[in-house]
């Protein structure tokens, strides 16, 4: 499976545990220096996928500080669908950096 680079990073989020939305939210944006900024639809849209394929779950919902919450948590084939995703992408980041070393002895300046 391939992740689009929100919905990468949100469920990257879960990595370490439990979240709720707007913990996902400030996290995400976190672990990708800034370059991810979701929306409270965009969010909600990509864990309702996540749910619906086994990826994410969804706890109960409950009040914090007057606000109701809803945690979501990784699945074991999310984390695996996560690692995957990982892999797939340091593999193509190892093959474009060995073409343009290659590459970069013979160029014409």
């Amino acid at each position: 499976m391939e992740f689009r680079r929100p919905s990468y990073f949100a469920l990257a989020t879960l990595i370490d545990g439990p979240l709720h939305g707007y913990a996902i939210v400030q996290r995400a944006a976190e672990l990708s220096d800034g370059d991810v900024h979701l929306s409270t639809g965009t969010l909600y849209a990509l864990l309702e996928r996540a749910i619906s394929e086994g990826l994410v779950v969804a706890g109960e919902i409950y009040l914090e500080g007057g606000r109701q919450r809803r945690d979501y948590r990784l699945t074991d084939n999310g984390r695996s669908a996560l690692q995957a995703e990982a892999d797939r992408l340091s593999s193509a980041g190892r093959t474009v950096a060995r073409r343009l070393r290659a590459t970069a002895r013979v160029a014409p300046r």
